[in-house]
């Protein structure tokens, strides 16, 4: 098994095909996305590849160690950066062809109009903890 991390973005991804921004959709449309989330997690946790999801404020703040004896140094919040994440995922699963088929099956999620977003989303594998060195799969 192997850990991965689907990160999903406000905004820094390329833009989704059904590229309406969820402050414009209706209620209705935003409780069928968010039931389609939580149905896609519930199926990983039957199947036992679900870990652990999370949704993201927008706003964060940058924190820093600033030397012995002072305060962390801190910057922002910011809400404008250029690559915000929404929200994410981890998932255990057989491999990285895996990974990518439940990233493109969360990438339906739908949106306006109910139809799927079609959203990018990041696939991170975790180093692995026994392992000094890791496989990279470029497609």
């Amino acid at each position: 098994m192997a850990k991965y991390l689907l990160l999903k973005h406000y905004r820094g991804a390329p833009a989704s095909v059904n590229d309406v921004p969820m402050e414009k959709w209706t209620p209705e449309e935003i409780s069928a996305h968010v039931q389609y989330m939580r149905d896609f997690a519930a199926r990983l946790e039957e199947s036992g590849e679900f870990v652990d999801s999370q949704g993201l404020a927008p706003e964060g703040t940058f924190v820093r160690y600033d030397g012995e004896g002072r305060p962390p140094v801190t910057d922002g919040p910011f809400a404008e950066t250029k690559d915000l994440i929404a929200g994410w995922m981890v998932i255990d699963v057989d491999g990285y062809e895996r990974a990518i088929e439940l990233a493109g099956e969360l990438s339906a999620a739908p949106g306006a109009g109910g139809e799927p977003i079609q959203e990018w989303l990041e696939v991170r594998p975790f180093l692995a903890a026994t392992s000094t060195t890791t496989e990279c799969h470029h497609r």
